[in-house]
């Protein structure tokens, strides 16, 4: 089974981000309980403009990953928005790996991450699971959807890595233990505004 962006998947398989990234190194997972219908928070979670997240530490580190390029003269456009859902390569790098309506969008990327200017590899979603060019690290993320209750939903947001060799899962490894704290933080983040819309929903 393909992960195409069009592609729907059979949520008993264990839906897209186990197909995309079933072995991995390190994970990150967080949780948030909304108050809006299973329905109505997968449609706000599919539509979420992830540059909407705002605070002091997440523009503080958008600043500090984009200071590499700064300096040696390089300047990047940043997007005006970014839906991954409906415009996905508004971010390079990044791709839509699919989705089951109504509970999963999965995204990813293939990159040296690790770099102060990460390069990146372009790839298509059926052919993300499969990779394992050496020298190259791969994250995947999703957005899931679960029914909590009357009028309730949970919804999580998931991170996992993985590398296609030792030498890439050491660097790999160090990048991610570094940054940790702050992807935690960018994923609650994100979580709490697609929560704050949903529930805003009539």
């Amino acid at each position: 089974m393909t992960t195409s962006p069009t592609a729907t998947h059979d949520v008993r398989s264990g839906g897209v981000l186990e197909e995309a990234l079933p072995v991995y190194d390190m994970v990150l997972t967080e949780h948030r309980v909304v108050g809006a219908e299973v329905d109505t928070l997968f449609a706000t979670a599919r539509d979420f403009d992830f540059l909407t997240v705002r605070s002091p530490l997440v523009t503080a580190m958008m600043t500090a990953r984009a200071l590499p390029n700064r300096l040696r003269g390089k300047r990047l456009d940043a997007p005006a928005r970014l839906r991954l859902a409906s415009e996905p390569g508004a971010l390079p790098g990044w791709l839509l790996l699919g989705q089951v309506p109504g509970r999963e969008l999965a995204f990813g990327a293939i990159g040296r991450f690790w770099t102060a200017d990460i390069e990146w590899r372009p790839t298509e979603a059926a052919d993300f699971a499969a990779f394992d060019e050496p020298g190259w690290g791969k994250i995947a993320c999703h957005l899931l959807v679960r029914p909590d209750g009357p009028g309730r939903s949970l919804l999580t947001y998931e991170c996992r890595t993985a590398t296609t060799d030792l030498a890439s899962r050491d660097a790999m490894a160090r990048y991610w233990w570094a940054i940790r704290p702050f992807v935690g933080y960018v994923l609650r983040a994100s979580l709490r505004t697609i929560a704050r819309d949903a529930e805003r929903c009539p």
